[in-house]
C-alpha cells in the first residue's frame, strides 16, 4: 500500500445514504464502495460500466482476471492485487500463475494466449497503445468484441488503480498483499 491511512475515508455505516445502501442489499460494503459513495453521482455511474467490465464482459473470466491482476500490478495497486487474487483464484488462476503475474509476459510458464494478453496490458500500460504484432496476435484468438473488452478491462483498472492509490483506500482485512517488484 502506498499510503498507511485514507486520504479519503470511507463512509461509515450511518453514513451512508440509503440509496447508496440499496444498490449492495444491505450486505456488507467493501471500503472501494465506501469511499466513492462520498461522490454518490459519479458512484452510480462508474457502477454500470464497472459491472460490465467485471460481470458482462466477453472475455473468459480467467483471462479477465489475468490481465486485471497484471494492470494492478503494474500500477502498484495493493488494493486491487489483493481484492482480485480471490476472485483469480475463483475464476480459475493457479497460485504458481498468480505468482509468477509481476514477472510478466516473459516468465516462464506461460501458455503463448498468456502471454500475449500480458504483453497486450504491458502496452496499454505504457504506451496507452497496443503494438500491431501484438494486435495482430490478439486478433488469431479474440473477436473484435473481446479486443474491445480486453481495452476497456485495462482501462477500467488502471483507472481504479490510480483512484485507489491515490485515495488511498485501505484493504479489508485478510487480502493477499501487493507482492515486491
Amino acid at each position: 500500500m502506498r499510503l498507511s491511512k485514507p486520504r479519503i475515508p470511507p463512509l461509515a455505516d450511518d453514513e451512508i445514504d440509503p440509496s447508496t445502501r440499496d444498490r449492495f442489499g444491505g450486505g456488507p460494503m467493501l471500503n472501494i464502495f465506501r469511499t466513492l459513495a462520498r461522490s454518490p453521482k459519479l458512484m452510480s455511474r462508474w457502477l454500470v460500466f464497472a459491472n460490465h467490465i467485471l460481470g458482462h464482459n466477453s472475455m473468459p473470466p480467467r483471462e479477465r482476471e489475468l490481465v486485471i491482476l497484471r494492470i494492478g500490478w503494474l500500477c502498484r495497486s495493493g488494493y486491487e492485487w489483493g481484492q482480485h487474487v480471490a476472485i483469480g483464484r475463483d475464476c480459475g488462476l493457479e497460485d504458481s500463475e498468480i505468482d509468477r503475474i509481476p514477472d510478466g509476459p516473459d516468465a516462464e510458464g506461460w501458455s503463448e494466449w498468456d502471454r500475449v494478453l500480458l504483453q497486450a496490458t504491458d502496452e496499454l500500460h505504457a504506451d496507452a497503445f497496443v503494438s500491431d504484432p501484438t494486435w495482430e496476435a490478439l486478433k488469431t484468438g479474440y473477436s473484435e468484441t473481446q479486443c474491445v473488452d480486453l481495452v476497456f478491462t485495462v482501462g477500467q483498472y488502471n483507472l481504479v488503480s490510480m483512484a485507489l492509490n491515490t485515495f488511498g483506500v485501505q484493504p479489508e482485512d485478510g487480502l493477499t498483499p501487493l507482492p515486491r517488484g
